[in-house]
């Protein structure tokens, strides 16, 4: 009998720790649901930072792709204006271009398809950049090209000038130009980091040119293999510039320019921003929907289209997994990171 009523308590027991845990179960999805749901209301309303797409520069034809790494989606346009051109630089939403045959460069918006034609001028080997929007009348072009290991040439356009000026400047250390040296501008100046790692700055207001005696980073000895100085990439953010150095299968290395001690300082982290990394220009953000803080977003995408190639600084690794690139075999024109106006969803 006394069996029977301990089994009669326990099974009694059983229920009501079945039902509580069933409540506590519908609770929890209640929650969860409300979350949910708060959640997707502040999605929705949510002023959410733009992603830079990743613009591609097709060998034939004038169809050009874009993709949205946010929404790992891609837009596809028409844009003969841009037939036998080479992409040099992107800013603020617009592309600056050069034809070769003619050596006639342009600005370009591809969402507004809005064209400023600028003077004639002839590019070998050497990069441009510019400084703001050529909407404002600030705007700057800037180019420096070696005529020996001291002696470089500067060359300037402002908006709505009929001719670039050229200027020779003589250099206290060595500086060399190629298709693989990296412009930015920053703090009123644009900046120039040659092949084998030494900083030239230009002044364009006081029209002064220098080669900063700052060593160039140290990269671990490993790092010396093909191609691995071509794998590099600058950026600017808030007033501070910093450098990618990729190598193969090796992790991505960062420095930070530090310029009161004008040495080269490495970084292991970020500090929560997105660098969206190409040749030609990279960009910085924060804050933006979907995609990984602290991480470097490399110009490459794989699995048809569905993931960009990007490395993380807090789990110091690739995403897709071993998906590491010899980035300084990839051609420097084929694509280029360009900030779409805010809220802009897809061409019509």
């Amino acid at each position: 009998m006394a069996g029977k009523k301990r089994r009669k308590l326990k099974s009694l027991a059983e229920t009501n720790t079945e039902s509580k845990r069933m409540a506590l179960k519908g609770k929890r999805e209640k929650s969860e649901l409300q979350t949910w749901r708060w959640h997707s209301v502040a999605t929705s309303v949510r002023v959410v930072n733009q992603s830079p797409w990743l613009m591609y520069f097709p060998k034939y034809g004038n169809l050009y792709e874009f993709y949205d790494p946010s929404l790992r989606k891609t837009h596809s346009i028409e844009l003969p204006e841009l037939n036998g051109t080479r992409v040099c630089y992107t800013k603020d939403g617009w592309l600056l271009l050069y034809r070769p045959r003619s050596h006639r460069m342009f600005f370009f918006n591809p969402f507004t398809r809005e064209v400023i034609k600028l003077p004639r001028f002839e590019l070998t080997y050497q990069i441009v950049a510019f400084s703001c929007a050529p909407t404002s009348t600030s705007c700057m072009l800037f180019t420096v090209k070696h005529i020996s290991p001291t002696i470089v040439a500067v060359s300037t356009c402002h908006l709505g000038a009929s001719e670039w000026v050229t200027v020779n400047y003589q250099n206290r250390l060595p500086f060399v130009s190629s298709i693989w040296n990296k412009l930015v501008f920053c703090n009123g100046l644009f900046y120039c980091l040659s092949l084998t790692g030494w900083l030239g700055v230009f002044d364009p207001l006081e029209r002064i040119w220098s080669v900063l005696a700052v060593p160039p980073p140290k990269c671990p000895e490993n790092f010396f293999a093909k191609n691995w100085w071509k794998g590099k990439f600058m950026a600017e953010h808030k007033g501070e510039i910093s450098v990618i150095y990729t190598c193969s299968s090796e992790n991505p290395i960062m420095f930070k320019l530090d310029r009161v001690n004008m040495v080269w300082e490495e970084m292991k982290t970020l500090d929560g921003v997105i660098l969206f990394a190409s040749f030609l220009s990279s960009h910085c953000r924060t804050d933006l929907y979907g995609l990984m803080r602290n991480s470097v977003y490399f110009p490459k995408v794989r699995f048809y289209g569905k993931r960009c190639i990007s490395y993380s600084f807090d789990h110091h690794r690739y995403y897709p997994r071993k998906q590491c690139h010899d980035w300084g075999d990839q051609d420097p024109f084929e694509n280029i990171w360009i900030e779409p106006p805010q809220n802009f969803s897809s061409f019509t």
